[in-house]
């Protein structure tokens, strides 16, 4: 996987994103810039520093299969508009799922209580922000019949059932959304995208001697249906499977400090959560995360590098343009080490006097954009993950993660082991179940000493949540080694 921002490799034509968002969005309700800039006018006539509306069609559905049949379904359709002006630190926010003229302009109406006193400001030239191409404009809801939908699942639950007798449930989800949005800005500036994007997913669970396991695995990303070939459903069955059995036999975990391994690719959720928020720009502006006024300084281990890139083609966390019109973008947060800088929307970079790095999301037209994460990895190293399994004397490999939280102003956090074996002179010998990890976010990154060569990214599951939104993102790591600072709570 390349760990830098590469050049797209699709190319749809830019004009095609703006027509779909204009018919979409705009034909039905015979608006036009003409009429957008009335809006802008309305909103500008006391003293704003910015302003924007934030219009979105989404159609989303859920099929759930369990015990062989189709226990759940659903279907939904949404659309609206948020309108906000921004003066100083002070934002104000309306929406409407309207997308009408009279609704734009009592939404504006009831922004401009935020002025700071009367004044008048220009509305800039139309111009269009093309952004990238990191994914096609498909609709993944009409990739297959619905028919297929549901077939589609009765194979993943077959290929889970037939790897092992001991498989006595299986619970299979699909999804879809397929989702345009446009960003007029006071600024001029107009963007489009069209966003779909696919997630699978499968739970299995076991049973032996009365004892039961279960295990879980999935994937998806800015692509349709067709993603899903008989390989990657093998695939996934066959993780969860293993991950299931293999808890059938692990032991209780032991407690205490001790090393632990980070296996590769998933277990980057702990660097999302523990580490990812406290560089996001709201924080450190508000002086509330464990990392505010560092930048410059020393904050990890030697070796350690850290970026957020909204580039990387089709991945679950990238876009071709956030949500406030600005190009996405690989954005250096931790090089060797040392803090280069924080994740900005246009509020907050205004604030800190930085540029824009394209990280302002929000969940929908109902919500405010903030700071946020994409796809946030740690780049690789130059050790095998043998190798690192063979140095430890004594410690816990957790491979994959499941749940965790996190104090963003202290950086506390645990996380829980959903698949984790214990290592005994440099060799792994036996799984463990009940593992938690409990640690502290800035104290860990200074503790690695060992970076696998294996950098891997999830495949495409994670959503993250913030202030009461959630966004789809992607994580990665390489393989990493622990010295210290990470207590293991076990019940052995």
């Amino acid at each position: 996987m390349q760990t830098q921002a590469t050049s797209a490799i699709y190319q749809p034509n830019p004009s095609v994103l703006f027509e779909t968002a204009r018919d979409t969005l705009l034909a039905p309700y015979s608006l036009d810039d003409h009429a957008l800039d009335h809006v802008f006018g309305d909103i500008m006539t006391h003293d704003v520093d910015y302003a924007d509306l934030y219009f979105q069609y989404s159609r989303s559905e859920g099929w759930t299969l369990e015990e062989g049949i189709v226990k759940s379904g659903s279907f939904n359709i949404d659309q609206g508009v948020g309108v906000r002006a921004v003066s100083g630190e002070k934002t104000a926010f309306a929406y409407s799922d309207d997308i009408s003229l009279p609704a734009l302009k009592q939404a504006a109406d009831a922004t401009r209580a935020i002025a700071r006193h009367g004044g008048s400001r220009q509305i800039g030239v139309v111009q269009q922000h093309h952004g990238r191409g990191l994914y096609l404009p498909h609709d993944p809801i009409a990739s297959l019949t619905d028919s297929d939908k549901i077939e589609l699942l009765e194979r993943i639950e077959g290929y889970a059932r037939a790897l092992d007798p001991r498989v006595t449930q299986v619970i299979a989800h699909l999804a879809a959304e397929y989702e345009v949005v446009m960003v007029a800005r006071h600024d001029g500036v107009r963007a489009a995208d069209v966003r779909p994007l696919v997630r699978l997913s499968i739970q299995v669970i076991v049973e032996e001697a009365g004892k039961r396991e279960q295990g879980s695995a999935g994937g998806g990303g800015r692509f349709d249906y067709a993603y899903f070939n008989d390989a990657i459903l093998r695939d996934y069955a066959a993780k969860a499977v293993h991950q299931a059995v293999i808890n059938l036999s692990a032991r209780p975990a032991p407690a205490g400090e001790m090393t632990v391994v980070l296996g590769a690719g998933w277990p980057g959720i702990l660097l999302h959560e523990a580490i990812g928020h406290g560089l996001e720009g709201d924080f450190n502006r508000k002086g509330s995360s464990a990392f505010s006024g560092r930048i410059g300084e020393k904050v990890a281990a030697t070796g350690v590098t850290v970026v957020d890139d909204g580039t990387l083609h089709q991945r679950r966390g990238s876009l071709n343009v956030d949500d406030e019109g600005n190009p996405t973008q690989c954005t250096m947060l931790i090089e060797n080490g040392i803090l280069r800088g924080y994740l900005q929307d246009s509020l907050n970079a205004r604030l800190m006097d930085v540029p824009v790095t394209g990280n302002g999301r929000r969940e929908s037209y109902a919500h405010i954009p903030m700071p946020r994460m994409t796809n946030t990895y740690m780049l690789s190293g130059d050790k095998t993950r043998d190798e690192i399994i063979a140095s430890v004397k004594h410690g816990i490999y957790a491979a994959n993660f499941g749940g965790g939280q996190v104090d963003i102003t202290s950086g506390k956090f645990v996380f829980s082991a959903a698949e984790a074996y214990m290592i005994e002179d440099g060799k792994i010998t036996y799984p463990v179940k009940g593992a938690t990890l409990i640690g502290n976010g800035p104290d860990v990154l200074t503790r690695v000493t060992m970076i696998g060569n294996d950098m891997e990214l999830d495949p495409g599951v994670g959503t993250c949540g913030k202030e009461g939104q959630s966004v789809p993102v992607g994580v990665g790591q390489p393989t990493l080694r622990i010295d210290g600072g990470l207590t293991v709570g076990g019940t052995a």
